[in-house]
């Protein structure tokens, strides 16, 4: 085999391999984690056996997928940690991880879930669930957040936010911005009324 054939074939698994996430990024955001590798494999037009060589398992695939967007989450909640005021740093990310699970369905399942157990994707994700327990808990010592909410009603929230349904990305978080400003109006210890973002027209569910 000559070095030229070789090269090809490394460039054909490479190209593959990126399709491959591309397409599971697109699917899991769209649709949940619940879509079959099979179904990935059809859509990335590969062989079912190519995915499973590259990724011998879901949570394999997932955590490879996912690895940026679990990265921002982190991000997104040591970037309220550190503000000055617990009460804004708990606002600012309610705010950002609405916004960013606005555009990705499948996040919001995956902080909750214990499905993806691949060390890296698990380290993430109890990174993320552990300072959102800490910005919890500092909101509510100094007296912005109710005294009854917990990590559990976050995450509702999120997956609630997971549902909207919109025609474009902008409407979609345009919703989240004013679902985002609901939310944390309901959690405020002592709720004062503030303007809320402008409201969005979202499709009606359509009847059977």
């Amino acid at each position: 085999m000559t070095a030229q054939v070789v090269q090809k074939l490394r460039s054909d698994a490479r190209d593959n391999r990126e399709r491959i996430l591309d397409v599971a990024r697109a699917t899991f955001a769209a649709e949940g984690l619940d879509v079959p590798m099979r179904e990935i494999a059809r859509r990335a037009q590969v062989g079912v056996a190519t995915v499973y060589r590259r990724f011998p398992t879901k949570e394999a695939l997932l955590t490879a997928a996912f690895a940026e967007q679990m990265a921002t989450c982190v991000a997104v909640v040591e970037e309220g940690l550190a503000a000055a005021d617990p009460w804004q740093g708990f606002c600012q990310v309610i705010e950002g991880l609405m916004a960013a699970h606005a555009l990705d369905r499948s996040l919001a399942r995956a902080l909750a879930s214990q499905y993806p157990q691949v060390f890296h994707f698990a380290e993430s994700r109890d990174r993320a669930l552990r300072g959102l327990a800490e910005l919890v808990q500092r909101a509510r010592e100094a007296g912005g957040l109710r005294t009854d909410v917990g990590v559990e009603d976050i995450v509702l929230a999120l997956m609630a936010n997971e549902g909207l349904r919109a025609a474009s990305r902008e409407t979609r978080v345009a919703a989240s911005r004013r679902f985002a400003a609901l939310m944390i109006q309901s959690f405020r210890a002592d709720p004062v009324p503030a303007p809320l973002p402008p409201a969005v027209r979202l499709p009606l569910p359509v009847r059977p």
